[in-house]
């Protein structure tokens, strides 16, 4: 199978598996899953609300997931390990499905999604953003957006640091989408800077002294790195006698000249001289004709 064929196929069995789980533990509050394939299997590192019930009374819900995984999705001995999530309300896929609760139990969208990113900013997020997308209020299907705080959309950082979830609330009029992003607290942006009041400008600059050995040692270092040719050169500069480089003369032969050639510019030039001969006589009849004319006018005022 080639490589391209092989990166679809397993980014689509990843979202199959997020889906399955997505179904089966909702009642947990799943928060998301990673999954590396290792020599001895396959390691998925589950992310929940409530691992107690991921697990269930002696593991026997634990062992129900790993058996339909092995059956349904072909995987190789695969090794669950749950996780707790520290903060819910950081987490964008345990937001996102309990916002679609929220709305499904008839909360008002406005009211729910401002509700919603005031507990994710309160938790501590740099930046978070809710967009709600469908039958909102009425038939017509539109697109409500709500905004805290600082948020990336593309590049690096909106791949590596921001989190983010999907969910849904079926309602009577149609299907909601409720998208959400969090910038977790503590993370590095590349354009993140710090100030620092107290420093201590001598500190950050090096002593004079070794600054000057520093540059006796690059000196010397660039010494030795001399090829041998120059250092022969030095040497002969330094005894008085510089052999001179000896010059390849190369003999420059001149081309003979194409006696046609020369006639045809010959011919050119002439050509050239005789149409300007042509137009100064025609410049010269034109002045004469005009001041005859110009003298028979003034005989006629005259005679008048």
């Amino acid at each position: 199978m080639a490589d391209e064929h092989q990166f679809i196929e397993n980014g689509m069995q990843r979202s199959q598996i997020d889906e399955f789980f997505a179904t089966e533990l909702e009642r947990a509050g799943y928060g998301g899953m990673e999954v590396a394939k290792t020599p001895m299997g396959t390691q998925i590192v589950l992310k929940a609300e409530k691992p107690g019930m991921v697990i269930g009374k002696g593991g026997k819900n634990i062992r129900k997931v790993t058996t339909q995984l092995e059956e349904r999705f072909d995987l190789d001995d695969p090794q669950i390990d749950v996780q707790e999530v520290d903060e819910p309300d950081l987490n964008a896929q345990i937001v996102a499905d309990r916002l679609g609760n929220a709305l499904e139990r008839g909360w008002y969208f406005r009211k729910a999604g401002h509700t919603t990113i005031d507990r994710i900013m309160d938790a501590g997020a740099l930046g978070a953003e809710i967009v709600l997308s469908g039958k909102v209020t009425g038939a017509r299907s539109r697109v409500e957006k709500f905004n805290r705080g600082y948020i990336k959309h593309n590049g690096e950082p909106a791949q590596e640091i921001v989190d983010h979830g999907q969910g849904t609330a079926v309602m009577k009029l149609g299907t909601i989408g409720v998208d959400v992003k969090i910038i977790p607290p503590g993370a590095r942006l590349p354009d993140d800077f710090e100030i620092h009041e107290d420093a201590d400008v001598e500190d950050l600059i090096a002593d004079t002294a070794d600054t000057d050995e520093g540059v006796e040692e690059l000196l010397d270092d660039v010494a030795d790195e001399v090829p041998e040719e120059e250092q022969v050169a030095e040497t002969a500069d330094a005894d008085g006698e510089v052999e001179a480089p000896e010059i390849d003369e190369e003999v420059v032969e001149e081309e003979p000249v194409d006696e046609e050639i020369v006639e045809e510019v010959s011919e050119e030039i002439e050509e050239e001289d005789a149409a300007d001969a042509e137009e100064s006589e025609l410049d010269e009849d034109i002045e004469s004709e005009a001041a005859d004319l110009v003298a028979e006018m003034e005989a006629e005022e005259d005679d008048s």
